[in-house]
């Protein structure tokens, strides 16, 4: 088991400053879009467990971290930094490791669950804050939870979205065997994932159009009968599986889907796909999280019309064992996996009223 020594890195790096030198993004196609917000959006890189990091951060006040998951980017949660700095808070949103403007280190060990939580915990030290609410989405929800597992201190609060807690299970084999069990003739997307190089090649030959598969596919949008399954033959690829929609969902605008397309074209899907990747490793690193239960105040968000609600049931159905101090645990009608951006005043609501319980 890898060191828990990896959470302490964090504050200066290397005899760097914390702080990276702003510098202006290098794609930015909507970069109106902090124009018209009381609190503009702005942009900066910060040095954070050996990595160095883009941040989006909007606002002042108690600090509220957005972690975005796959595939998708600080972006995700425009909706959400626009609300709640608009409310009082200190809104800060990275590109996490892998993603976007942050950087990706080649090792896909490098990715381990461990080493995603120190980068987010090195982030807070990096702001100089003390404290912060930790909230997670897909990918992001799980970095979140260890965020409060492992630091109660750092994380006062944790909202997750789309995917509930996934207590470290106590089962003697590595995830990716009881996948093959389940998917036998078939494959799994999380197992199709797990070849480097596989993936990236379905996906980078067309970036667009990957991601316009997939958004939408993943979305409330999407007829139920043409709902992807997480299981697909072994002669196909994930997209095969994914529909392309005649128009843009009214939550995806041209220009967000040409944001997200552009900053992929320029860092591929490896970074991401490294997290999947990680997966039997998380499980090897967190033995000693079995049974752990996250303490501070908790929220739970899903859209209604999420897989991943299905995926996930058990873990679903247990979240006040897991969660003993859950607010609410909330399905949202007519949302998909992308619930932030599909029902974003639903979501801002919901995060408001508890954020108003805290006490700061």
């Amino acid at each position: 088991m890898a060191s828990c020594g990896h959470l302490s890195r964090m504050g200066t790096i290397r005899g760097k400053s914390n702080i990276a030198a702003a510098r202006p993004l290098a794609i930015h196609p909507r970069s109106e879009l902090g124009r018209n917000m009381a609190f503009p959006i702005n942009h900066t890189f910060l040095d954070t467990n050996g990595i160095r990091m883009h941040v989006a951060q909007s606002g002042s006040g108690d600090l509220v971290i957005l972690l975005h998951g796959w595939p998708e980017l600080w972006y995700s949660w425009r909706h959400q930094m626009a609300a709640l700095s608009a409310a009082g808070y200190h809104v800060v949103a990275p590109d996490q490791r892998g993603f976007g403007q942050s950087e990706s280190p080649e090792p896909i060990e490098a990715f381990n669950i461990l080493e995603l939580t120190a980068d987010i915990i090195g982030l807070v030290n990096a702001l100089g804050e003390q404290r912060a609410v930790i909230v997670g989405h897909d990918w992001g929800a799980q970095v979140a939870a260890h965020c409060g597992l492992l630091r109660p201190d750092l994380f006062h609060a944790v909202a997750l979205i789309a995917v509930p807690f996934l207590q470290r299970s106590k089962r003697g084999h590595p995830p990716t065997q009881f996948m093959k069990r389940i998917a036998r003739d078939n494959q799994f997307y999380q197992l199709y994932f797990q070849e480097p190089g596989r993936a990236e090649q379905e996906f980078e030959q067309d970036v667009y159009l990957t991601l316009r598969k997939l958004l939408f596919s993943g979305s409330g949008d999407i007829a139920l009968d043409q709902r992807p399954n997480y299981f697909f033959g072994k002669d196909q690829g994930l997209l095969d599986i994914c529909v392309s929609p005649n128009e843009l969902p009214q939550w995806l605008q041209e220009e967000d889907l040409r944001y997200f397309a552009a900053e992929f074209e320029r860092s591929g899907f490896r970074g991401g796909l490294n997290w999947y990747r990680n997966i039997d490793k998380n499980w090897e690193l967190t033995h000693f999280l079995i049974g752990a239960t996250i303490t501070q105040p908790a929220l739970f968000i899903a859209g209604e019309r999420d897989q991943t609600i299905v995926l996930y049931s058990n873990a679903y159905e247990t979240l006040e064992n897991n969660l003993p101090r859950l607010y609410k645990k909330i399905l949202i009608p007519s949302a998909g996996h992308w619930v932030q951006q599909e029902k974003p005043v639903e979501v801002n609501k919901v995060l408001l009223d508890f954020l108003a319980t805290l006490n700061y």
